[in-house]
This record gives C-alpha cells, structure tokens and sequence, in this order.
C-alpha cells in the first residue's frame, strides 16, 4: 500500500472536508439566501407587516426569515471552524449533528408546502431530493462527534 494513513488522519481529514462543506454553504447563505427561504418554516418567521397591515408572527417568530438565514449561516462558520480546531472538533461535530437535526423540520415543512395545493412540480423536486440529504450530513457530523476522542 502506498498510503497509510491512522484514524487520526483519516478524522482530520474528514473534519476538514465537513468543514469546506460548511464554509460554501455558509458562503451561499450570504450571496443567495434566496435558496434557503423555503426551507426556514414560517411558524419561525416574524413578519412585523407592512404600510396598512397588520403584523403577524408565527408560534416561535423571534426573527425574520432573513434573520434566521444569516444567523444559520453564521452557526456554519462557527461550526466550520470549530471542526478544523482540534481541541474544539469533537464539540463542533456534536453541534453540527444537532444543527443538521435541527435543519429537518424546515426541510419536513418545505416538502409539505411543495406537495401542497400551492406547490409547484419543481417544488416537489427539489424539496424531495433535499430532505434525505440531511441524513447523511447528521451521520457524519456524528461520526466526527463520536470518533473524536478527548485528548
């Protein structure tokens, strides 16, 4: 074999790769939180109304959707970091699973809004394809977690 490499290396790579994964993701909340709108449910969204209505806030709204988008990408980098830091990696990759965790019940009400009455076939394929990426993301994020022993 010409390569071998220790579990140690193996993690740090790994980690490494999460983390270049969370900077671009990061990277796309600030250029294009568009694309992350229809994931942030609106029961989470405060909407303070405009000129002649009235405000309307979901049951837990204490930001605005856009709010939510920048403070999500904001927790990537902080996690993206995290995860390239030794000492910090196995606290960063258990707050990455929970994050991930987190990130399913906008993914759950985005694919329910898309195969509502109002959602569009594009909707459906896009939200059906995004929902069980997660799941990937949250087993290797705890793979990390799990896999990081205390120095």
């Amino acid at each position: 074999m010409l390569f071998s490499w220790s579990a140690r290396t193996t993690q740090a790579l790994s980690a490494a790769a999460m983390s270049a994964l969370l900077f671009a993701s990061a990277r796309k909340h600030f250029k294009q939180p568009g694309f992350f709108a229809p994931v942030v449910p609106d029961y989470l969204c405060r909407n303070d109304g405009g000129p002649g209505t009235s405000p309307r806030n979901g049951t837990f709204a204490v930001m605005s959707r856009e709010e939510w988008i920048a403070a999500s990408g904001l927790l990537e980098v902080i996690a993206a970091v995290g995860l390239l830091i030794p000492a910090t990696r196995r606290a960063a990759a258990g707050g990455t699973a929970l994050m991930f965790t987190t990130f399913l019940a906008g993914h759950v009400d985005a694919l329910s809004r898309a195969y509502a009455p109002g959602g569009t076939a594009s909707e459906r394929r896009i939200h059906t394809a995004r929902l069980p990426l997660q799941f990937p993301l949250i087993l290797w994020a705890w793979s990390l977690a799990a896999g990081t022993k205390k120095a």
